[in-house]
């Protein structure tokens, strides 16, 4: 599934079908290359954000979560956030590679696959660090047959 897919549907509760709010965003771990929390809008009790583990499913119509208790629960384990798309991309040795155009995720475990960008597809296990400034990624070694390398 794409990021730009998950925004904008209805985060509903499985134990009583209730709507939580909508996806505004996802949080991504950089560390473990995964989507850690879903952030909200329009929900009624002000709740900004979900952690992953209160996910129970992600499809194409909604994005259900355990219950409304697990998901009020989880407010203290949700990271900090900011925007993957749209960020501007550098490998750690500072090389520009465009910005985030997408991110692929498995809708079950949360990992990210690969980050879509203005220069083309990066694996989510190179995604390094995502901050205010940039989104950082390994560079491709000589082995990989990168762009550029020797």
């Amino acid at each position: 599934m794409l990021f730009s897919q998950a925004l904008g549907l209805p985060v509903i509760t499985a134990d009583d079908a209730t709507t939580v709010g909508k996806v505004a965003d996802l949080t991504v771990d950089a560390h473990d290359a995964t989507v850690a929390a879903v952030r909200l809008s329009g929900a009624a009790d002000r709740t900004e954000a979900l952690p992953w583990s209160a996910v129970e499913a992600v499809g194409t119509d909604a994005v259900i979560v355990h219950s409304r208790v697990t998901a009020e629960q989880g407010q203290d384990r949700v990271p900090a956030h900011h925007r993957a798309l749209g960020s501007r991309v550098l490998t750690e040795h500072g090389v520009e590679h465009g910005t985030v155009r997408d991110i692929a995720f498995d809708p079950v475990s949360g990992r990210i696959l690969t980050l879509y960008t203005a220069l083309g597809e990066i694996a989510g296990a190179r995604l390094m660090g995502l901050g205010s400034y940039a989104a950082v990624v390994r560079a491709e070694t000589a082995l990989t047959g990168a762009v550029g390398s020797p």
